[in-house]
């Protein structure tokens, strides 16, 4: 097969979106399969010549998103001399709308991926009044696809109601060998080390409801809170905030990656994540991987992820007392919460990328054949 993948994310941008995508064309690479890669860039081209990057700029709703400026010439170009099978577009901005437009002129199929509730994001930032326009302008991007795929059953669901046809699992997985319970754990301050260690990893963004983990830390009983230190991995808007806020047994790490990420992951007694708007949670599913209970909100697909009380507990989202319950009867109970940590990394050395993948490379060999299968029967 030769894929050509458009994408508005992608690596050195700090994302979810962009961390599957690199482990997609990792995966390309591990089975061979023909490859070109059209991304947005905020630095110098840095890519080996199968992956091409255009000027950017950031979304004004998640900065760490870039919209990139395409070179219509180039893209003809490099379409033209790669001849793709197929085409995955993975975000309905500038990029992807590039790719849409080859897609339709070529006659090329073309399957789609939905990553991002941006109509989530816009309540947030007191946006709604655009919400009709954006599902409006979705509906007729993503309508354009032979197959749409969804990381989780709440996104599909979520998609079908708003009049998608067509729409796929295609979950996410883990790598097991780096999230892992066995990892230097000596990270944080010595004051840090004979407390209980709840963290947080993500974007430091409102839509992310750290608004509600504020208050999980605010009206934590007093016979607890002195006795866990916080940890905040990541970076965003609310930030400076937080930071200028909490200061006594918290610690903001800013962006981790790869072993430094999973020492901290490792190290944690349990990984609180509040958000309501996550298609899937990949956090979610790295803690698990170490060993560490999540405790998250019954909204979006992280509740797919978390099976309440056994790898965790899944608490009313937006609610600070229902985490803090959840939060006191695990640590108050030892047996509970090492057996918690023990189904945590059982359920996800289940969730092999490897598998999944490969799952999607069939998809793309289904649609391939069915199109070809349709054009000579036409």
């Amino acid at each position: 097969m030769r894929i050509a993948l458009f994408t508005d994310t992608y690596i050195p941008q700090v994302n979810g979106v962009a961390k599957t995508l690199q482990r997609l064309v990792n995966h390309f690479e591990l089975r061979n399969v023909d490859y070109k890669l059209f991304v947005p860039t905020e630095m110098p081209d840095p890519f080996p010549s199968h992956i091409h990057s255009f000027f950017s700029l950031p979304f004004f709703l998640y900065p760490e998103c870039r919209l990139a400026v395409p070179n219509p010439f180039l893209i003809r170009q490099q379409m033209a001399e790669f001849k793709p099978d197929l085409l995955h577009i993975t975000t309905p901005f500038n990029i992807g709308l590039s790719g849409l437009h080859y897609g339709k002129k070529l006659n090329i199929p073309m399957v789609g991926s939905y990553h991002t509730h941006f109509d989530h994001y816009l309540q947030y930032y007191k946006l709604t009044i655009m919400s009709e326009m954006l599902w409006t302008y979705l509906r007729w991007f993503y309508g354009h696809f032979e197959e749409t795929f969804v990381p989780s059953t709440e996104t599909k669901i979520h998609l079908v109601k708003k009049g998608f046809n067509n729409i796929q699992l295609w979950t996410r997985g883990v790598d097991c060998s780096l999230f892992q319970p066995y990892q230097n754990t000596n990270l944080l301050p010595t004051t840090a080390q004979d407390k209980y260690k709840l963290l947080y990893v993500g974007r430091m963004a409102p839509e992310k409801d750290l608004a509600t983990l504020c208050q999980v830390i605010r009206k934590m009983p007093e016979q607890l809170k002195d006795n866990i230190h916080w940890v905040f991995v990541g970076d965003g808007p609310m930030l400076p905030e937080m930071k200028a806020e909490f200061s006594k047994n918290v610690t903001f790490t800013g962006y981790l990656t790869g072993t430094a990420l999973a020492e901290m992951y490792a190290s944690a007694d349990l990984f609180v994540f509040p958000s309501t708007t996550e298609t899937f949670g990949n956090v979610v599913l790295e803690s698990l991987a170490s060993g560490t209970p999540a405790i998250v909100a019954n909204e979006g697909g992280v509740q797919e992820i978390v099976t309440h009380n056994q790898t965790g507990m899944v608490c009313q989202s937006k609610n600070p007392q229902a985490f803090i319950q959840a939060i006191e009867m695990i640590l108050g109970n030892e047996s509970k919460r090492r057996q918690m940590s023990l189904e945590a990394r059982s359920y996800a050395k289940t969730q092999s990328w490897e598998a999944i993948f490969d799952n999607l490379l069939l998809h793309y060999e289904q649609t391939i054949y069915q199109t070809k299968k349709t054009v000579r029967m036409a």
